[in-house]
């Protein structure tokens, strides 16, 4: 009687879990699959047959294609510069921020909310807010000239202009990747044992020799969670360059995400969704090593 108690109590669990798992695997399975395959494929979407290169599309998409190589390897030189900034300068703002804010005891809340607000805001409507404040009119180059700052201002947009586009776009994704790492730099400050300071301050340690050798040392493993999502995010993201520039101007903007946007829906009629499958799963391959590197390194330090 037990035991047909528990069959029949087990087969009620698989009927509850299995429209999870037929989803997920029709939805994740399948179509990690499925772009896996046409990764060694060439196809336009479109003809009802595949043509099978194996690693042609990695290949060329590496140095074979004299059109298609330089443009990658160029969009790979731009994310690389992307996945050094983004995640230095977002440390280098928010660790700073996190303190200040651990310090003040009046109105921490409403700095907290003021800062984050940002982050809960619709993306596109930010890009948008963005891309209209840096264009040849917009607010930023109005502010500076009525500050007397008119020799720093862009005639072109900051967006137009080769030299500025790519560090501007940098700016804009730190400033929205700063609420989160403040956020996590504040949890960490706060969860540090009094004690532990109060003792180092009668050792005779002052506020940054505390801040240097016990707060930072202690919250190493959350400046790695910090560097590892804004790698993730610096080596991934597309759509700030898509709905800020498209890649331009001339292409200086253009980052490895964008040109397997381009490749997959923007080339025509032209064979390249294998290329675009391809590029994705080369990131996807290059964020799983940068994953593990960070999970090394967490452990070696703990």
């Amino acid at each position: 009687m037990a035991s047909r108690f528990r069959s029949r109590e087990a087969l009620t669990g698989y009927a509850f879990v299995l429209p999870a798992v037929a989803l997920f695997a029709i939805m994740g399975l399948y179509t990690v699959g499925y772009g896996l395959a046409l990764s060694f494929a060439r196809w336009n979407g479109f003809t009802p047959t595949w043509t099978w290169v194996g690693l042609g599309n990695y290949l060329d998409l590496i140095y074979r294609d004299p059109a298609i190589a330089p443009v990658v390897q160029g969009a790979a030189l731009r994310t690389l510069v992307v996945m050094i900034a983004v995640p230095m300068l977002t440390v280098l703002v928010s660790f700073p921020l996190a303190a200040a804010l651990n310090h003040i005891t009046r109105l921490r809340s409403t700095f907290r909310t003021v800062f984050f607000l940002p982050q809960v805001t619709a993306g596109i409507a930010l890009f948008y807010a963005w891309t209209y404040a840096l264009q040849p009119d917009g607010s930023l180059n109005y502010i500076l000239r009525h500050l007397g700052l008119g020799s720093i201002a862009q005639p072109q947009g900051w967006l137009g202009n080769p030299g500025t586009a790519l560090p501007t776009l940098i700016v804009v994704m730190v400033l929205g990747s700063v609420p989160v790492a403040m956020l996590l730099y504040l949890t960490g400050l706060q969860s540090i044992d009094q004690s532990v300071l109060d003792a180092a301050k009668v050792d005779g340690a002052g506020g940054l020799r505390a801040m240097t050798s016990i707060i930072w040392p202690l919250l190493l493993p959350i400046t790695g969670a910090v560097v590892m999502l804004n790698l993730r995010f610096a080596l991934q993201d597309f759509q700030t360059f898509l709905l800020m520039t498209n890649g331009g101007p001339g292409g200086h903007t253009l980052v490895l995400g964008l040109e397997s946007y381009n490749l997959a829906f923007v080339s025509g009629f032209k064979p390249t969704l294998g290329l675009s499958s391809a590029l994705g799963w080369i990131l996807f391959v290059v964020a799983l090593l940068l994953a593990a590197l960070n999970l090394r390194l967490l452990r070696s330090r703990a």
